[in-house]
């Protein structure tokens, strides 16, 4: 079974105002760094016992900011290496901020087998970057993005639009730079408010205006014509990337491969049979932990696919890197399928006649075709350019219509 290996590393050196990731601003002092590295070690060793890790595709060490570890950010790296046998190509990815990246450490995680660095620019325009609550400046951006490409990785990053106060030209100028940096591949979101984050808080205090749907769709679409024009090309909703450079850990996310989520608030993705044999490891028999629940009792029968996030708990991980999961889904064969066809739509190569037939939603991408939000081309279903803008409204309708078979189509 081949596997994604993602990893949390929970610390951030100031934690944005917008986000909403289990994470904690700290910068951990050399002890923590270590205990943090034998943690994710026990958590891949667990894996790697069950069998789960003897063909790992990809890996993605996210965060939270990774580099915050500083030095000891190689560490985790390492140990993933020897723990899980990684395939020949095997994408491994390392988040990272401007205002975390030395260029040293940069090298050294290269020499450790990262092939790939995730940069958070989020703006090339200080004042936007002040409103986010972001602790670099443009300037830091691009001598880290310098410093990256340096080590011969792929180097990503990501971009943030509808951020208020923030300008047509501004935009425009940041999307530009981002393209003349060299790397392969960017992503693109507009901002979201999140609740019970100091943004909210801000806009529902009034202190900032709420954020501009539109004024950020138009960013989307225009952010997208400059990058199509300069050579990248879109392969999900939010990603562009020159030619050989696209994602392949994310990729994994929306075509239905396993997943392992070592670290706190970490996700996991499991075939049913595999998730049967986690739970009877003696790791996770242990019948004080809270959050067991059910999962104990087995898995039941109807069910094909298994989901289940780990405590959001810094300390409790740290302690006991190897436990029960905190919340798990069970999903059927039927809900699995509806699941393959919606996340299968964020990609712009889409879903195959077959896949849409399988989860039984070719008449509602009828429908959704009729009102211009996917089409058909050849054999496949794909989202059109104005879908893209409305993605919520094509994922919810494909996940209804797949998982409420037989009760007709029903417009969200």
């Amino acid at each position: 079974m081949t596997v994604s290996l993602y990893v949390h590393v929970p610390f951030c050196v100031v934690k944005c105002a917008y986000c909403d990731f289990h994470s904690t601003p700290i910068s951990p002092e050399p002890a923590l760094a270590d205990h943090f590295a034998w943690a994710v070690g026990e958590g891949a060793a667990h894996w790697a016992a069950l069998g789960v890790l003897d063909d790992v595709a990809s890996i993605y060490v996210g965060g939270g900011t990774p580099t915050t570890l500083g030095s000891a950010t190689v560490s985790p790296v390492d140990v993933l290496h020897r723990n899980a046998r990684l395939a020949p190509d095997a994408e491994v990815t390392v988040e990272t901020n401007p205002d975390t990246t030395d260029p040293a450490i940069a090298l050294q995680l290269v020499e450790v087998g990262v092939t790939r660095f995730s940069l958070g620019v989020q703006s090339f325009d200080d004042t936007v970057l002040r409103t986010l609550g972001r602790c670099h400046t443009a300037s830091s951006a691009e001598r880290a993005l310098e410093d990256l490409l340096g080590t011969g990785a792929a180097v990503s990053m990501d971009l943030i639009c509808g951020v208020p106060g923030q300008t047509r030209d501004s935009w425009r100028d940041t999307v530009r730079r981002a393209v003349s940096s060299g790397v392969g591949h960017i992503s693109v979101y507009p901002l979201t408010v999140e609740e019970g984050t100091p943004f909210a808080e801000s806009v529902s205090s009034e202190a900032i205006e709420p954020p501009d749907d539109d004024l950020a769709a138009e960013m989307m679409e225009s952010a997208g014509a400059e990058l199509v024009a300069s050579g990248f090309r879109r392969y999900e909703v939010a990603s562009y990337a020159r030619d050989g450079c696209e994602g392949r850990h994310n990729a994994g996310y929306w075509t239905g491969r396993p997943y392992i989520g070592i670290g706190p608030a970490a996700a996991s993705m499991l075939p049913a049979e595999v998730f049967g044999a986690a739970i009877e490891c003696e790791a996770w028999s242990d019948p004080g932990v809270a959050g067991i629940g059910r999962t104990l009792e087995g898995v039941p029968p109807e069910c094909r696919r298994v989901r289940m996030v780990n405590p959001a708990d810094t300390i409790t991980f740290l302690r006991k890197p190897v436990g029960p999961p905190e919340d798990v889904e069970y999903l059927t064969g039927v809900e699995a399928a509806a699941e393959d066809a919606m996340l299968g739509l964020r990609l712009t190569d889409g879903i195959t006649d077959g896949t849409a037939s399988d989860a039984g939603v070719a008449d509602v991408l009828t429908e959704l075709a009729s009102q211009g939000l996917v089409e058909h081309v050849g054999d496949r279903w794909r989202v059109t350019s104005r879908g893209w803008l409305l993605g919520n409204e094509v994922f919810e309708s494909v996940w209804y219509a797949g998982t409420h078979r037989g009760m007709g189509w029903h417009s969200l």
